[in-house]
């Protein structure tokens, strides 16, 4: 038998229902990534189930945008891993609107309607994807006593990083210790009952890095749901950042000189989605895809296993960009707000 490393990245599947959801789209499947540690054992070799290295991680969740494929997410998962977490990714296949099915987070309209808005998460698949990794962590397969359940971060992209912001609240997920958001803001579809240009307000109290892209070409194709009369170009990530994340204990704002809409996935399936609406990325965005992994684990890396050198790194992209930066802001509870590069009202960014 060939030589092995003592140490590589694994994944598993596992199903879910999610509570709440008419079948037959009512089950989530996910895709665990971990840190194993082999033995080479005989049943190891025949199963391909590998143990995972000694001791808890914390799980960072990824919540996809509307069609994208958890495999689009999967160079990311595999940094994550790298970073000292377990990471999760899910496909879930329902209604997206009436006549219409793709994957979706788990989108509950419904929740999200001025009446109802604040009353529960906006996605119920959230909770069963927390409870499917309880039972993972409690039984017998290799995660077994290997999740750090304390310590939980989500990772939204497009209408997954709108669920993000909609949902973060540490009531209802008191396990929840930071939240990142990519491509993505506070606004609310006119067709939801809302306001011309609405921003809701983020339950948001923990930690929360909002990103975005200065090429996101989907945002702008977007604008026609939050208003007819071109208020809803406004920048509503700037906006969101300003009114929706006001009780995040520490809110940061990076928007990627390079980046679209669609950096965060890699490949993008241009079969499916609203690719074809994005900009063209610019001359680095190989680059800039790097350093937004750097900035997602940076900050998790901070705020959840207490790395105050990971965390420096995030904060000097605010306080001494790089070419890369478009605009950055990072705003506390002591409400001190520190800015560079481009004006906070300078983008039309939104979500898929």
């Amino acid at each position: 038998m060939p030589s092995m490393p003592a140490a590589l990245t694994r994944s598993l599947w596992w199903a879910v229902e999610v509570p709440g959801v008419p079948a037959p789209y009512d089950v989530a499947h996910l895709r665990v990534f971990y840190a194993a540690e082999p033995t080479w054992s005989l049943e190891e070799r025949m199963s391909g189930y590998l143990p995972a290295a000694p001791g808890r991680r914390p799980v960072a969740l990824v919540v996809p945008g509307i069609n994208i494929g958890q495999d689009s997410y999967r160079w990311l998962a595999e940094r994550l891993v790298d970073a000292g977490f377990v990471a999760v990714t899910f496909d879930l296949v329902g209604e997206l609107m009436p006549g219409q099915v793709g994957t979706t987070p788990g989108l509950d309209l419904d929740a999200v309607r001025p009446d109802t808005y604040g009353s529960r998460p906006t996605s119920p698949a959230l909770a069963a994807v927390h409870g499917a990794l309880a039972t993972l962590d409690g039984g017998a397969g290799p995660l077994a006593g290997r999740l750090d359940l304390s310590r939980i971060a989500w990772i939204g992209h497009s209408a997954g990083g709108s669920t993000v912001i909609q949902s973060a609240s540490s009531a209802w997920f008191p396990e929840l210790r930071a939240a990142v958001a990519f491509g993505c803001h506070g606004g609310v579809s006119t067709a939801l009952g809302w306001p011309e240009n609405s921003v809701v307000a983020s339950p948001a109290e923990v930690p929360f890095l909002l990103m975005s892209g200065h090429r996101d070409g989907v945002i702008a194709g977007s604008s026609v749901r939050y208003g007819e009369d071109g208020a809803a170009t406004q920048d509503l990530v700037g906006r969101t950042f300003h009114e929706s994340l006001t009780g995040s204990v520490d809110a940061t704002l990076i928007e990627w000189a390079d980046a679209t809409h669609f950096s965060l996935a890699d490949p993008i399936d241009t079969t499916t989605a609203r690719a074809f609406l994005d900009e063209e990325p610019g001359p680095a965005a190989a680059a800039t895809r790097g350093a937004v992994a750097a900035a997602i684990t940076d900050f998790l890396r901070g705020h959840l296993l207490d790395d105050a050198d990971a965390l420096a790194r995030v904060h000097a992209l605010v306080e001494e960009p790089s070419a890369a930066v478009e605009r950055a802001a990072r705003r506390t509870t002591s409400s001190v707000i520190t800015s560079s590069v481009g004006a906070l009202a300078s983008a039309s960014l939104g979500e898929e």
